[in-house]
């Protein structure tokens, strides 16, 4: 009986701690089953691979040449007529240059719609094939996928220009500007999702690296899964994107909910409409955590993978079409 006494406190502390590190880890990973997906739209990889050799090859693309910005702009413009849609211009003006973003919207100028971006720029003189030629081609064949089945609800299609430095976290930034513009119009979007370097996996262990050490003991070592990471206040629309997501393809899904700076999970566009009080979260490889050519010379078409790369567009469709259900 003493014995048992002894025991109890320390049965009862271990239990404790269990129960704390779960919820911690629960939090954290935002576990879901995924819902099925009836009829998952397909995306065609060589559409994919097309979209980032036309856009990688236009290098530098921002204002160091502003014909070849130009030119990843009116190319995005001209994939998006090809498939009936309406693109507006958002133009703006950087110093002596104009600039634009470009716009498509399902349902109108609705109050309440769902925003999906993704950047055309490129940092530097460098192709810029993962960073972001590959979230900017998911965005044109999203845009195709909608135009041939349109969404139940208000959509708008966004493809951002200056995303990179210097202009990042800056009022020059694209998705800074769209986001300021639909506070100023009272339009409250029912959530924004950015598409943020797509297109590179590996199945090599160690790929896959981390911005705090504790989180490679929950997460695979592997760099063969999509990540959607967003804020607390973002998880229920972090859990709606990632359950459509993992329902719709094989390609494995991981989420991550956590601090923007600790984690560094606000460098993106995404982050525009967190500093206008809006709800988003963003899909990536994980960018310079796993593509070790982020940022060089080296971040060329033929790197990446147009396989995943396509589940991966295929699973942001089915998340647009779960979030527009009602």
């Amino acid at each position: 009986m003493a014995l048992a006494r002894a025991i109890l406190p320390r049965v009862t502390f271990l239990l404790v701690v269990g129960v704390l590190v779960g919820a911690v880890v629960f939090f954290l990973k935002q576990p879901v089953l995924p819902r099925h997906a009836a009829s998952p739209v397909p995306v065609d990889p060589a559409r994919l691979r097309l979209h980032v050799e036309t856009l990688a090859g236009l290098a530098p693309r921002n204002l160091a040449r502003p014909e070849n910005l130009e030119a990843a702009a009116s190319y995005i413009r001209k994939e998006w007529e090809r498939a009936g849609l309406t693109v507006v211009d958002q133009p703006y003006r950087v110093g002596k240059h104009e600039v634009r973003n470009l716009i498509v919207r399902f349902g109108g100028e609705a109050k309440d719609p769902l925003v999906v971006g993704a950047h055309y720029d490129a940092c530097g003189p460098f192709p810029g094939a993962d960073d972001n030629a590959s979230g900017a081609a998911g965005l044109i064949e999203l845009g195709r996928a909608l135009a041939k089945d349109p969404p139940k609800g208000p959509v708008e299609l966004v493809a951002y220009t200056l995303e990179e430095p210097p202009h990042f976290f800056s009022p020059e930034m694209g998705s800074v500007v769209h986001a300021a513009s639909l506070k100023q119009r009272g339009i409250a979007p029912r959530g924004m999702i950015g598409l943020e370097m797509i297109g590179d996996f590996s199945d090599a262990k160690g790929s896959q690296n981390f911005p705090l050490a504790p989180l490679a003991l929950l997460f695979p070592s592997r760099g063969n899964f999509v990540a959607v990471v967003g804020r607390t206040q973002d998880v229920r629309l972090l859990r709606r994107v990632k359950a459509a997501m993992a329902g719709a393809t094989a390609l494995p899904v991981h989420s991550l909910v956590g601090a923007p700076r600790l984690t560094d999970i606000d460098l993106s566009d995404h982050s525009s409409y967190w500093r206008e009080g809006m709800t988003a979260v963003m899909v990536s490889d994980t960018a310079f955590y796993r593509n070790e050519r982020y940022h060089t010379a080296d971040d060329t078409p033929e790197r990446l993978d147009y396989v995943r790369m396509a589940k991966v567009v295929t699973g942001v469709i089915e998340a647009v079409r779960s979030l527009t259900e009602n």
